[in-house]
């Protein structure tokens, strides 16, 4: 197909470019979520980094561009549950804030949840990667 249009995103070199990144960001949340669950708490660099790559997937996938992969939803509810239950086993050993605890419980859902929301929409538009 070549080029499709004028935007930075509208061709097949873009799309391929963007299915490297966003499978790197994907490949990191694999590795962190197979890998020592220590490494997902609250402290952790893994247990702040996966979410952020989680928002960024969802940034980039929103915006429907062809290329930005995402896993099934199925597979983003399994690193949800993993996740949390970490981070709800060690939240309270970091003592926070008032507050902060279920303010970042929120957030942390809403990544999740909008991210699988995403991939179902995806699913079910035949669009997945």
């Amino acid at each position: 197909m070549g080029t499709w249009g004028s935007g930075n995103f509208d061709s097949d070199t873009a799309a391929d470019h963007l299915s490297e990144l966003t499978g790197r960001l994907l490949d990191e949340v694999e590795r962190a979520m197979s890998g020592d669950r220590v490494e997902l708490e609250p402290d952790e660099y893994w247990g702040v980094a996966v979410p952020c790559n989680l928002e960024l997937l969802h940034l980039i996938a929103s915006r429907h561009y062809v290329g930005a992969g995402l896993p099934s939803a199925a597979t983003i509810e399994g690193w949800k549950a993993d996740f949390m239950a970490v981070w709800e086993r060690s939240i309270d050993g970091l003592e926070p804030a008032p507050g902060h605890k279920e303010e970042r419980r929120a957030v942390l859902l809403r990544t999740f949840d909008g991210l699988a929301a995403l991939a179902r929409e995806r699913d079910q538009d035949g669009q997945a990667d």
